[in-house]
């Protein structure tokens, strides 16, 4: 059993209790809440729109929640089956799902990023200081969880990851340049660095806990201790946005080629191989964009493309072994906060959002077939949802 942060002999990190705002005076928790309030949403899946945040009943779609929340707000799984991380401009606020109601805890931070779960733990980065803010999942439900800083060098657009044994990976870089990353001990003593990776953004974990971060010539990974650095077959082949999963050593990756493209329209995709340390190239015959890439229930390689199809990838054999339509062709906007498909999966169920018709589809994936649909009032921008399925 993982240690408690209390009991870690932790030099130069600051551990930080009761840093976030109880739920309530009185101290009532947010499940006993939701109950009181009557208000229990089965699997709750999360879309944001322009000034607010729909809360949709993970098996109908329908929306049983519509929270106003003004600006350009960014939704992440939090980690466990009640809640979603919501980054506002300055600040990573709880979303209690399945309560339909954002909650008055929340750790604040210039410019919030990027939120990674892993083995238990959900780490926060805010771009704007280079703070990391890390956490046991299922802390979250009892409304404070204790949780742990630390800072990096310089504030970048970065990401962290905690590893089950305690260890960090933590990239490095500034305004002008990110050229790596470092992994930290549970002490957070340095360890290892590489700073081979230009560009570097991006993370998912694999199988074995290898860690994937990209760069603009290819990506690092992170195994048993030590970093590798895989090339790109191009000199610029940039690899800024990954999906992994716990059940194979392969990584999805997106793959662009062209360093100078206002916005380029990639239809490749890249297959990174954490124990072979090997690329492959995929190429699709439609563009996707950032919201397109997934991970299916027996570790499939999804891609939701332009063309309104979900491309099903055996990993392995970097075949593409099924294509799934669901949406009619579509263009990526030219700025990435505009509203475009995005695909969100879990278990079986690959559910994709239509800001042009204002819907949200669930597929079966095992099936292909389209088993639910919702009309919305607002187009949906970003999409996620609670990572367990309540039972």
């Amino acid at each position: 059993m993982r240690s408690s942060p209390r009991s870690r002999n932790l030099a130069g990190l600051s551990i930080v209790a009761t840093s976030v705002i109880a739920l309530s005076a009185c101290g009532t928790g947010e499940s006993e809440q939701a109950e009181q309030s009557g208000k229990q949403i089965a699997d709750p899946l999360v879309t944001t729109y322009d000034g607010g945040i729909y809360v949709h009943d993970g098996n109908t779609l329908e929306v049983k929640a519509d929270i106003e929340l003004d600006g350009f707000n960014r939704i992440n799984p939090a980690g466990d089956n009640q809640h979603v991380m919501v980054s506002t401009p300055d600040a990573f606020q709880v979303l209690d799902a399945t309560g339909g109601e954002l909650t008055d805890v929340q750790f604040t931070g210039a410019e919030p990023g990027h939120v990674v779960r892993h083995a238990g733990r959900t780490v926060l980065f805010a771009d704007g200081t280079g703070e990391v803010t890390s956490f046991a999942s299922d802390q979250l439900g009892e409304g404070e969880p204790e949780t742990e800083t630390y800072e990096a060098e310089e504030p970048h657009h970065g990401v962290a990851v905690e590893l089950a044994n305690g260890e960090m990976l933590v990239t490095i870089g500034n305004e002008e340049e990110r050229p790596g990353a470092i992994v930290l001990d549970e002490n957070r003593e340095e360890i290892a660095r590489n700073e081979q990776c230009p560009g570097v953004h991006g993370e998912a974990t694999a199988e074995g806990e290898a860690i994937v971060i990209g760069c603009e010539d290819g990506v690092l990974v992170y195994r048993d201790g030590e970093f590798n650095k895989i090339d790109s077959p191009d000199d610029y082949g940039r690899i800024g946005n990954q999906a992994g999963t716990d059940s194979s050593p392969i990584v999805l990756g997106d793959y662009k080629q062209d360093e100078d493209a206002e916005l380029e329209r990639p239809t490749k995709v890249s297959l990174v191989d954490t124990e072979r340390n090997s690329l492959q190239l995929v190429e699709l015959g439609t563009s996707y964009t950032f919201r397109s890439l997934a991970r299916g229930p027996e570790g499939e390689a999804l891609v939701l493309g332009t063309d309104g199809a979900i491309h099903v990838i055996d990993p392995r054999s970097a075949e593409v072994t099924d294509t799934i339509p669901v949406l009619d062709e579509w263009e990526e906007p030219l700025e990435w906060q505009e509203a475009r498909p995005a695909i969100f999966v879990r278990g079986a169920t690959a559910y994709v959002t239509d800001p042009s018709k204002r819907e949200l589809h669930a597929v079966n994936l095992e099936s292909g077939e389209q088993t639910e649909s919702v009309q919305l009032d607002q187009a949906p921008n970003e999409l996620s949802g609670v990572v367990a399925q309540r039972h």
